[in-house]
């Protein structure tokens, strides 16, 4: 018999907030988190702007040594398993760690620590690449410090699927505590990518908002004025629990997880399908593995980068998904305020939407200025609604037409 899953914990570090409740509170008032980058100097760069984690000190989660050898991209990650572990009330003293598994996901890992390693060897020889460089740069090192930090000795993955790389560490996550494999997991995603060559390459891709001189109106998924996405950062790490396991230990329970659904568009390197097939395929496996009948869905947590063809085609396969019901469900951009923080994105929309079942609290998407005709859901536009959330998709969609889509449920309403 297949196990059921359940959420019981969260961990968040971005860029408007460190800790679930700080997080929620600045989802809730539509807080915005980008401004001008002031860590490097931006001069020559067309996009001079990102939604950065402020106030974030290592320091506060490990020694300085080990914060001298490892990347940003771990630091996140071990404070927001911390915050997680300790949001779920587990004592980890008592838990069985051959049955703790991580399933932690980077799109890029540890940026920084690359382009240092490589101005190091242009610069200076070989001999003066740091001897940490690897351990700090590769993907799957968050999981692997995360699991050394909590003792974690069940099944590790480090996840890299693009955009869908946290969604997809979640859906492995679910599937090894549904056959059993595990209790209890660390799931979810931890990026840091804001350098001037993470900067520079996506905004040579033209794939950025160059809206310099009003950067905190950049970020407006679905907006008809919308022109490219803001590069973010951050880290969202769920605890997920066997139900049984949880309710023996009288857990709180966030909400229960009830599937997935993975596609791949098989279409184009960055682009999505033009007619919204994979995401839509996606969508409608989610809503059948949860049992479900997509009508009964309330609210979308949207991929809702604030590029063109992303908004215009996620709107129309929800359109497809929902038919004449689609004009009842909330769609929510969390991206509009965070940025989009590429392997982390889907957790922190997860987290997001979490939200809207403990609390009944719908975020707004900020800076829906201008409605665009192609565009015409209900996104929630600059004011949090109080609704009677009990089902909710979270869309994350990565170059490479990689699809992930999760279903969450509140526990025990349904």
């Amino acid at each position: 018999m297949k196990k059921k899953v359940v959420i019981t914990g969260i961990g968040v570090v971005s860029p408007i907030g460190i800790g679930v409740e700080a997080y929620f509170e600045a989802l809730k008032n539509g807080k915005n988190g980008v401004e001008l980058i002031t860590d490097f100097d931006t001069t020559g760069f067309d996009v001079k702007f990102a939604a950065q984690v402020k106030n974030f000190a290592p320091e506060n989660y490990m020694d300085r040594k080990e914060a001298r050898r490892t990347d940003r991209v771990i630091q996140f990650a071990c404070a927001a398993s911390d915050m997680a572990l300790s949001d779920s009330g587990i004592d980890k003293n008592a838990i069985d760690p051959d049955r703790f598994a991580v399933y932690l996901a980077s799109g890029i890992g540890g940026i920084d620590t690359c382009e240092a390693g490589i101005k190091a060897l242009t610069l200076k020889g070989p001999s003066r690449v740091g001897p940490f460089t690897v351990p700090m740069m590769i993907a799957s090192m968050p999981a692997a410090y995360v699991a050394i930090r909590h003792n974690a000795k069940g099944a590790n993955m480090g996840i890299v699927t693009a955009c869908a790389s946290s969604l997809h560490a979640c859906a492995e996550c679910f599937y090894a505590i549904e056959r059993g494999d595990a209790d209890i997991a660390f799931a979810g995603g931890t990026e840091s990518t804001i350098s001037d060559f993470g900067l520079s390459s996506f905004g040579n891709m033209k794939a950025l908002s160059t809206r310099n001189d009003d950067c905190h109106t950049a970020s407006r998924p679905f907006d008809k004025d919308r022109d490219g996405f803001v590069l973010g950062e951050g880290a969202c790490i769920f605890v997920f629990e066997e139900l049984e396991h949880a309710k023996a230990r009288g857990a709180k329970i966030y909400a229960e997880v009830k599937g997935f659904g993975l596609t791949c568009d098989a279409y184009h390197i960055t682009a999505p399908a033009p007619d919204g097939e994979g995401a839509l395929k996606a969508m409608k496996l989610a809503c059948e593995r949860a049992g479900w009948n997509p009508s009964t869905v309330d609210l979308i947590n949207a991929h809702g980068t604030s590029t063109s063809f992303n908004d215009r085609t996620e709107t129309f396969a929800i359109h497809t998904l929902m038919g004449d019901a689609a004009k009842n469900v909330y769609v929510q951009a969390t991206k509009s305020m965070i940025g989009h923080s590429l392997g982390a994105a889907g957790a922190l929309g997860a987290a997001a939407a979490i939200m809207a079942i403990k609390d009944g609290i719908v975020h707004p998407t900020i800076n829906y200025i201008t409605p665009d005709p192609e565009c015409d859901l209900n996104y929630i536009p600059n004011k949090y609604v109080k609704a009677n959330v009990k089902r909710v998709l979270v869309n994350a969609f990565g170059f490479g037409g990689q699809n992930a889509v999760m279903a969450l449920e509140k526990y025990g309403a349904i």
